[in-house]
């Protein structure tokens, strides 16, 4: 199967982009806190403690996802009633984003974003509920075959 694959690149690119937020948002602060910059007449560290405290923030909501991911991957089962809301609000994030980045960063950012939030989906869709058909054993339920009846076969009509 595709799924416990996708889950672990996933959860991967989760644990990097982690990092990554938490680096970006701490340079952010350091480059705030050092300038003495201030918006709107706001306190520079006010400023700085508030980077810092996102960057914390959204770097473990992502590791927390990708430690849900990594728990499906290894259990190839699927999430919990907790877990799925989690990440789903993951891809909704990383697709809002996505759509902030375009303007921002630039089309790069905006495909690696785009990029997560596909692997978020497949995962959630092949994780996702087992339909009504997969559950029944082949044969269980009508009774009839793709021929009708038992013993009957096409009409000779």
């Amino acid at each position: 199967m595709v799924r416990r694959p996708v889950a672990w690149v996933a959860a991967i690119v989760l644990l990097a982009e982690a990092v990554g937020f938490v680096f970006v948002n701490g340079l952010m602060a350091t480059v705030v806190d050092n300038q003495q910059m201030s918006l709107a007449g706001l306190d520079p560290d006010a400023m700085s403690n508030g980077a810092w405290g996102a960057g914390f923030t959204l770097g473990l909501y992502l590791v927390v996802c990708a430690v849900l991911l990594v728990r499906a991957a290894i259990t190839d089962r699927g999430f919990g009633r907790v877990a799925r809301p989690v990440l789903i609000g993951c891809a909704v994030l990383h697709g809002v984003l996505g759509a902030l980045a375009v303007g921002l960063v630039g089309w790069t950012a905006f495909l690696f974003m785009m990029v997560v939030l596909a692997l978020l989906v497949l995962a959630l869709v092949a994780y996702g509920e087992p339909s009504k058909g997969r559950e029944r054993t082949p044969g269980a339920g009508s009774g009839a075959g793709a021929a009708g009846p038992a013993g009957a076969g096409p009409s000779a009509a």
